[in-house]
């Protein structure tokens, strides 16, 4: 890989931040509705969530093969007809570890296959996840990770690489402070023991804590001749 390419492919990174803070509000008006209408009704906008998700990560990456996108939407489709079935929320559950699952995928290639090592260390991330989220609502501490979304644009900025990228650092910015203010409009359904904020800002902490995962794994790059330009 040449210098230039190495310059290009770090231009067209996913959105990870971004897809996590779609992920955090589509979970709070998911699990609000779910209060008050049939699960049925909910498919809609669960399938935006997802497509959204999708867009962040593979979107500013301007390429989607069929294998990723296969492996991408086949986990949701599954969770979603046992969900249709009553056999459980457990689609509810992978939202919280599809940002990070799409930023896996984005660094699928022939020359870097996802190994099987990473694919358990991701689902025992997503486990832990559960876990923090499931507890989240007796022990609220990590519903502060909601707090993190509005501020961690903000200290990217001090990265000269994070402000070549205006566009990404605006919308990040503006998604970080917009996930807050809709969390804290929904209403508390009534006879529920948890807030909507609470329950998002668990949803946060996890979905940050699996995508600070999924972006430091190392990418093995493919050496290119020396006569093909500056090799990384």
């Amino acid at each position: 890989m040449t210098l230039g390419d190495a310059k290009a492919a770090r231009a067209r990174r996913p959105w990870t931040f971004a897809a996590v803070c779609v992920m955090v509000v589509s979970m709070a008006l998911l699990l609000f509705g779910l209060t008050q209408v049939p699960p049925i009704r909910l498919l809609p906008g669960y399938v935006v969530t997802y497509l959204l998700i999708g867009a962040c990560i593979f979107g500013p990456t301007g390429k989607l093969p069929l294998r990723q996108a296969g492996a991408f939407l086949l986990p949701g489709v599954l969770l979603a007809a046992l969900a249709l079935m009553n056999l459980g929320f457990w689609a509810g559950g992978w939202l919280l570890g599809l940002p990070a699952w799409g930023l896996l995928l984005s660094r699928w290639t022939p020359e870097n296959p996802i190994r099987i090592g990473q694919l358990l260390e991701f689902l025992g991330l997503l486990v832990l996840g559960l876990v923090i989220f499931t507890f989240n609502a007796i022990y609220p501490f990590p519903s502060l990770g909601l707090f993190l979304l509005p501020v961690i644009p903000l200290v990217r900025l001090a990265y000269p690489e994070y402000r070549a990228k205006p566009l990404q650092a605006a919308v990040e910015l503006v998604l970080g402070v917009a996930t807050v203010v809709v969390v804290f409009a929904i209403p508390t359904p009534e006879g529920s023991w948890s807030s909507p904020w609470t329950l998002a800002g668990g949803g946060a902490t996890v979905g940050l804590m699996i995508g600070y995962w999924a972006g430091r794994l190392p990418q093995r790059l493919r050496r290119l001749r020396p006569n093909h330009g500056a090799v990384i």
